[in-house]
């Protein structure tokens, strides 16, 4: 991504961070977690691999169309599975606008971009949904009281940390949509 090397680098820790965690999310007992941190594993290793500061290293001209590719494989399993549930719906949004960071990335390869007239026509409608999506992730955060006799969870079942990481990965996607 363009920008400052230092917010870059924060950023590829906290999508890293992420994608470790989702990892850990797959060792979960229920299947459809496990189907969901999948996902989220890949956006998040996807996310911190695209923030690398351009300073730093700038992919070779092939690795965008890949890129694009993978999460265009993402996109059309979470359309596939939209159906059954509205998450996602919200990972088909964030895997389509990985492609779109992509083709944008292969487009103009080490050079910044500045639109004259404002935000890009796709830009703009991604930053307002995910900026809404952050908002109602953080406002979700708000703790729930345990259920007393319930037990011990497993680091991987515990969903106030799943929805942590959701959040994370929606600020990790407004920012990387502003450094576009």
């Amino acid at each position: 991504m363009h920008g400052p090397a230092s917010p870059g680098w924060l950023l590829v820790a906290l999508c890293a961070a992420t994608g470790a965690y989702c990892l850990l999310r797959m060792r979960s007992s229920v299947e459809e977690q496990r189907r969901a941190a999948g996902g989220e594993a890949l956006m998040g290793f996807g996310m911190a691999v695209m923030a690398v500061p351009a300073t730093v290293f700038t992919p070779p001209g092939w690795a965008w169309p890949l890129y694009a590719a993978v999460f265009g494989a993402a996109a059309l399993r979470a359309l596939w599975s939209g159906r059954s549930s509205p998450h996602h719906l919200h990972h088909l949004v964030g895997t389509a606008a990985m492609v779109y960071m992509a083709v944008a990335m292969a487009a103009s390869p080490g050079a910044h971009h500045h639109v004259g007239a404002g935000v890009p026509l796709v830009t703009g409608p991604l930053l307002l949904y995910f900026t809404g999506y952050v908002l109602l992730s953080g406002a979700r955060l708000v703790p729930v009281a345990v259920a007393a006799g319930t037990g011990t969870v497993r680091w991987g079942d515990r969903p106030e940390l799943a929805r942590a990481c959701r959040l994370s990965m929606g600020i990790g996607m407004v920012a990387m949509l502003l450094a576009l």
